[in-house]
Parts: structure tokens; C-alpha cells; sequence
């Protein structure tokens, strides 16, 4: 029995990580941009989320209507300077690290190098939990599994019933026959990049809701956001969501067979395989997708 809960609370921890993975994904496979800073604005969005709602005595999960337009703006900010000196895949990755090092320092420089974690009287759902049979699940971990649900299916139906969504596929697949068909992929691409940094928003609303932050808790995430990524295809957002509750429930159950410590060992093998067997990702998507 403890087995099963603890593969299933990872299975819901893993869709928060989804969410975190979901606009890197989509980011490197249809603009090929490894955009790192993303988690500068996960963590950026969690430490607002303890300020607004400290300072300002907001609902947490309400400062998303402050943290993601601001996210949105900077995450678009970030494309627009790759497009205007057409930054390469690797390039992208090298400059948005240093991206993300200059926020961790701003961070600690405005919040201190201290755990910031809001109190319960400012975050309820902190103490809340729900029993659903024999197990008992946090509400700060079922409230994240929510959010990264519905927003990593949202995202797949705006891919696949929308102009702008298949505008975007045919960009990832060949960007000169997709720009010969007159697709404007530099708004597209602003407007992929603002929706990623909005997701990453909220991703760090969630977090700041059920765990503490430090400056140096994306250097914590960056492993398992990759290997979600990699395990759910790159720009498959479905498979990215598959692939986050895939880990979580992994790293949950080799948590209490074996140990915690060697929850990594496991995820990180899943991914070696994976890129040897198969290195288009563990959940294809269908044809013509």
C-alpha cells in the first residue's frame, strides 16, 4: 500500500514538472531554441507569488493574473532578442544559462540566499489534504496535477485545432516551406515564447504553494524538466505530460524500495535507454501530428 501512494503522489508531483517542462519542449522543437531562462521565470514567478501574496495579502493562486502577463511579456522579450541576432540552437542554450545565473544572483541579491516559504495563514491549502480511499493526498500536490493537466491538454488542442497551433508544427517541421506559405513565424514565435513564460508562471505558483524556494532550486529542477522532455519527445506536449507522470511515479516508488537518493539513478537510466532505443521519445505522436 505505501508502494502504491507513493507512486501515485509522484505520478501528481510529476505533472507539476510536466508543466514545468512544457514550454521548454515546445520552445526547442519548433523554434530550436533550448531556452534555459525559462526556469529564471519559474522561479521568478514563485518568489512573487510569496511576495504579492505577503506583502499584498493575495491568494496565492490569484497572483497569476500579475506573475503570468509579466512572464508572458519577458519570455517574449527573450525571443525577440534571439530573432534579432539569430541565435543558434547552441548558442540559445549558452546565453539563456547565463540568463538564468543573472536572475539566481538578482534573486538572492532581493530575497537572501534563505528559504522562502509563505506561512499557513497566508497559504491554506498548505495544510489542507484530501482522502480519496486509504490514501491521502496534500492539496498543494493535487492542485498542481490540476493545473498541469489542463493546461498541457489546453496547450494540445490550441496545437491541433488552431491556424496558429498547425502554423507552428509546420514551422518545427521545415521552416522554409512553412515561410514560403507566407507563415509569420516571428509573431508566432513571440507569442509561443510570451505563453511559455506565462506557463512558467504559474508553474512557480504552484511550487511557491507547496515547497520552499531558494535562488538555487532550478539547478534542482533542470535534470527532471530535461529528462521529461526527452522521455516525451521534444514538442510533443501530450508525451511531455505522459513523460512527467511517468518520472514522478518512478522516482516515488524507487524512493521507498530502495532510496531516494537513487530515484535519479533510475529516471537518468529510463533516459539513457531512451535516447538509445528511442531518441524520438517514449510517446510518438500520430502521423501527420
Amino acid at each position: 500500500m505505501t508502494e502504491l501512494q507513493a507512486s501515485i503522489f509522484g505520478a501528481l508531483t510529476g505533472s507539476l514538472f510536466a508543466l514545468m517542462a512544457v514550454g521548454l519542449s515546445m520552445l526547442w522543437g519548433f523554434l530550436k531554441i533550448i531556452n534555459l531562462a525559462h526556469f529564471a521565470m519559474i522561479l521568478l514567478g514563485g518568489y512573487l507569488t510569496v511576495d504579492l501574496a505577503s506583502r499584498l495579502g493575495m491568494s496565492p493562486v490569484a497572483t497569476i493574473l500579475i506573475t503570468a502577463p509579466l512572464m508572458f511579456l519577458i519570455g517574449a522579450l527573450v525571443q525577440a532578442g534571439f530573432d534579432r541576432f539569430g541565435v543558434s540552437e547552441l548558442n540559445s542554450l549558452l546565453i539563456s544559462y547565463g540568463l538564468l545565473i543573472v536572475t539566481v544572483q538578482i534573486v538572492t541579491n532581493v530575497w537572501t540566499a534563505d528559504f522562502q516559504r509563505m506561512s499557513p495563514d497566508i497559504n491554506p491549502l498548505s495544510l489542507q489534504s484530501v482522502a480519496i480511499g486509504p490514501f491521502v493526498f496534500p492539496m498543494p500536490t493535487l492542485l498542481a496535477a490540476g493545473f498541469g493537466t489542463v493546461l498541457v491538454f489546453g496547450a494540445h488542442l490550441v496545437l491541433e485545432r488552431t491556424y496558429a497551433g498547425r502554423a507552428l508544427q509546420a514551422f518545427g517541421q521545415d521552416r522554409q516551406i512553412a515561410s514560403a506559405f507566407g507563415i509569420d513565424h516571428r509573431t508566432l514565435g513571440l507569442v509561443l515564447a510570451g505563453t511559455a513564460g506565462a506557463s512558467a508562471a504559474i508553474a512557480g505558483m504552484l511550487f511557491a504553494v507547496g515547497e520552499p524556494l531558494t535562488p538555487d532550486s532550478p539547478f534542482e529542477w533542470i535534470g527532471r524538466v530535461f529528462a521529461i522532455v526527452i522521455l516525451g519527445g521534444i514538442g510533443n506536449v501530450t508525451g511531455t505530460l505522459y513523460a512527467g507522470v511517468l518520472v514522478g511515479a518512478i522516482s516515488g516508488l524507487v524512493s521507498v524500495l530502495w532510496s531516494p537518493s537513487a530515484a535519479p539513478l533510475a529516471v537518468f537510466s529510463l533516459v539513457v535507454l531512451a535516447l538509445v532505443f528511442r531518441p524520438n521519445g517514449l510517446f510518438p505522436r500520430k502521423a501527420g501530428h
